[in-house]
């Protein structure tokens, strides 16, 4: 178990895990377990792709506003293509967050059994290039994902390709978020306090700061600024709720840049890695015992544990 004192998340390297992937896996659950977030460098998505995904990141956001609207698919729950600044909302926060974003889910071959429930990606026209970026990307982030995975199933004393056909057409979300500058008077924050619904979430840094956790072992908030090139790492709330909260999902939250930084935008990247729309989750018996009784004895299906939560942030109107 990591330090509770010195309250200050870990970087780890995925390199480690070919050379010693049970020693891997100790490192990365432990921190998961402290923390509900570590810190990953040498994560094996090449540099030159994450490049040319924040040029065009960058280029999308920079359309005219009625470009970026015609992509935007009402009642679709921000499933796919752009979500307008202040839509979002975090669960029981008082104002909107303070972004906008697009997203780009797994492109499913016709007829797939998945078909009714995971909408089909949309592109916008420019900039030109974005679709073949962003595919080549999920893919790149769905391997990362599932060496994760594989650390956790190891970590949880589980089979280390045990969620290999949990995630399998998995209804994973990359997400391009841009926060523009803020006013001196803006109400609300670039994102509010909030826990993510998914297993994990990897997230590709932003060069502007603002990111923090909330460390439940002091009750303080904590700063997130991995190093150069590596990519925070998160527990979601299916991933907390399949471990009876062995591992945690973190409350974290994007907080105002301080004034000299107000008229910059800020850009992040994250993946929200979601098992396939069946896939129950089951409370692991591992993680059931006397002083630990199963906070869950309902399962529930992904797909129904995600609807929930959309409504609840208001993405999905009841």
């Amino acid at each position: 178990m990591l330090d509770t004192a010195s309250a200050q998340v870990p970087t780890l390297s995925l390199a480690d895990q070919a050379r010693d992937p049970d020693g891997f896996a100790a490192a990365f659950g432990a921190s998961f377990e402290r923390f509900g977030f570590a810190i990953v460098a040498d994560h094996g998505i090449a540099q030159p792709l994450i490049d040319r995904a924040w040029r065009e990141t960058e280029a999308l956001f920079a359309l005219p506003e009625a470009e970026k609207r015609d992509h935007f698919i009402a009642g679709g729950g921000g499933a796919r293509g752009y979500t307008p600044f202040k839509t979002e909302i975090a669960k029981d926060a008082k104002h909107v967050d303070l972004k906008e974003f697009w997203h780009i889910g797994r492109e499913l071959p016709a007829g797939h059994r998945f078909a009714a429930v995971m909408a089909d990606n949309v592109w916008p026209v420019r900039p030109e290039g974005f679709k073949d970026t962003f595919l080549e990307l999920f893919t790149a982030f769905d391997r990362a994902g599932d060496r994760l995975l594989s650390a956790i199933a190891r970590y949880l004393d589980l089979a280390p390709d045990w969620f290999d056909p949990a995630v399998r057409d998995g209804n994973s979300v990359l997400r391009l978020l841009h926060y523009p500058p803020i006013p001196v008077d803006a109400e609300g924050v670039r994102a509010g306090a909030h826990e993510d619904i998914n297993l994990i979430t990897l997230l590709l840094g932003a060069e502007e700061a603002g990111l923090e956790l909330l460390d439940r072992a002091t009750g303080d908030w904590l700063a997130i600024k991995p190093p150069e090139g590596a990519m925070v790492v998160n527990v979601g709330d299916m991933l907390q709720r399949l471990t009876n909260h062995r591992l945690p999902s973190t409350t974290h939250r994007v907080v105002n840049p301080p004034p000299e930084r107000r008229g910059h935008s800020r850009y992040s990247m994250p993946f929200f890695l979601h098992p396939a729309p069946d896939f129950l989750i089951e409370t692991l018996p591992q993680t059931i015992d006397a002083e630990h009784p199963n906070r869950y004895p309902e399962p529930i299906t992904a797909h129904d544990y995600l609807h929930q939560r959309l409504v609840e942030i208001g993405l999905i109107k009841n």
